[in-house]
């Protein structure tokens, strides 16, 4: 069958166009959904086609393995909680990023296996039986590399969000530590690409590549696992994509590439929306419980729902900002019931999202797209901020860091300079929150002690319950 590479290929190129296009409809709200069927079907594709190649074995096996990953994957996509994704999509990635280490591993035993011998005109040899040059082991070498410390990394990462690892592992030296971690698994690297294809050699480059996966992972804290998991989703995809060209798969080598640059500029655009740099997220302190240098005045001045809701019912423009604790108690729904009973009073209500807020990009859009709010009362924080001085009042529900002034105003606190949503500029301001403890960040907030702002305390669907309880009782 002389047709059949050219239809194989046929199909890598029509995967490899839905995998562009979905994940060009993925930046809107109205069409993510769609983008994620979209480059599903790439991926089905891709997978069947792979499949048909004359090469392959043990396919038996691989359906086997195929219908347990989809089994497990459907299960638990199913069964997961709205607030448990950021920790769903850590797993799922250090996955990816492990499987394309498994690939390099794969290989280099294979190599070590068949005698492999490196000779001057930088082709190598298998018992007589030509294998990949030179390019070809390094990029092997350096898919390994990257998916190890991808797949050790992601799994602390799921461990931090998950809550199991909830500090910072620190010690005097780490750095020079882990750089040496580090260097030791390019030197390995190295000497595994200059032919020394032994297995214990091959062993001990994964041993400190998973290591250092995991040692760079542990400093960095809570609030920075966004940032993190994002940029190990960028290592995944760079790690697939030179899989893919050992074993010259198309289709591997362009979702891999798709993924790497998506992840990098979702990446380079958090750490934007931070003001901070990838290597300040990697090696700096954000994420630690942070002292300030400013000493917070005031107290924090509690008020009832009733007051609230009477408060805003005869408001003309109300900000809503959700955060993490809207996430956790589920109270997207119900603050959007209490939005349309303002809007049905003629209250112009707007929600802000700031680009890292909940525990992931997106999360705060995609629950309250989840609840049905309309995506042009959604507005991002560049372009809500100048609205905020015109806002009679603002709504904050389970959002802290995200909306701190001393992010502005506090040189010594670990978020200074990053850009906020302008809460503090509201006439007035109601913050739902559960106690009087500090953010994700262990930074403490000033604007809970403004003069303007009041504490709604409580869960954040009890609450937003109170008020559209509140609210229904002004019309009877």
């Amino acid at each position: 069958m002389v047709w059949l590479p050219l239809v194989i290929k046929a199909c890598y190129f029509l995967a490899a166009l839905l995998f562009i296009l979905g994940l060009k409809r993925m930046s809107s709200p109205r069409t993510a959904r769609g983008g994620i069927v979209w480059a599903g079907v790439g991926m089905l594709v891709a997978v069947i086609a792979t499949f048909a190649l004359p090469a392959m074995h043990n396919r038996g096996l691989i359906v086997t393995a195929v219908l347990i990953g989809v089994t497990a994957a459907w299960w638990s996509g199913r069964r997961v909680a709205m607030t448990a994704i950021p920790q769903m999509v850590a797993l799922y990635n250090g996955m990816g990023g492990g499987a394309a280490a498994a690939i390099g591993a794969s290989e280099l035993f294979s190599y070590a296996g068949s005698a492999v011998t490196l000779l001057d005109g930088g082709q190598f040899t298998a018992n007589g039986a030509d294998t990949p040059g030179s390019a070809q082991l390094t990029l092997a070498v350096l898919g390994a590399l990257i998916g190890s410390v991808s797949f050790s990394g992601s799994l602390i990462a799921f461990a931090k969000l998950q809550g199991w690892l909830d500090k910072r592992f620190v010690f005097p030296g780490q750095r020079v530590v882990n750089l040496l971690v580090l260097a030791g698994a390019v030197v390995l690297g190295a000497m595994l690409v200059g032919g020394q294809l032994t297995a214990p050699l091959i062993v001990a480059f994964f041993v400190l590549a998973l290591l250092f996966g995991l040692m760079m992972t542990l400093p960095i804290g809570g609030a920075d696992m966004p940032v993190v998991i994002s940029l190990y989703n960028a290592f995944t995809g760079l790690a697939v994509a030179f899989e893919g060209f050992v074993l010259q798969n198309e289709a591997m080598i362009i979702a891999g590439t798709v993924v790497g640059a998506a992840g990098t500029l979702l990446t380079q655009l958090m750490a934007k929306a931070m003001n901070r740099s990838i290597g300040n997220v990697l090696f700096g302190s954000f994420g630690a419980a942070g002292a300030t240098a400013q000493a917070i005045g005031g107290s924090q001045k509690p008020i009832e729902a009733s007051d609230a809701a009477v408060m805003m019912a005869y408001a003309e423009r109300v900000v809503i900002v959700p955060g993490y604790g809207m996430a956790v108690a589920q109270a997207q729904h119900k603050v959007w019931e209490f939005a349309k009973l303002l809007i049905e009073k003629g209250v112009k209500v707007k929600f802000a999202i700031h680009p890292v807020a909940g525990r992931m990009p997106g999360h705060m859009n995609v629950l309250l797209a989840e609840a049905g709010v309309p995506y042009d009362l959604i507005a991002d924080m560049d372009d809500i901020n100048p609205e905020f001085p015109n806002t009679d009042v603002a709504l904050v529900i389970g959002a802290n860091d995200v909306v701190n002034p001393l992010a502005k105003t506090d040189p010594a606190s670990p978020i200074y300079g990053m850009p906020i949503l302008d809460v503090a500029n509201a006439k007035q301001v109601i913050v739902v929150k559960r106690g009087k403890g500090t953010g994700f960040a262990g930074i403490e907030n000033a604007l809970f002690y403004a003069d303007n702002a009041r504490m709604l305390y409580g869960d954040g669907q009890a609450a937003a319950g109170q008020l559209v309880a509140e609210l229904k009782s002004l019309d009877a």
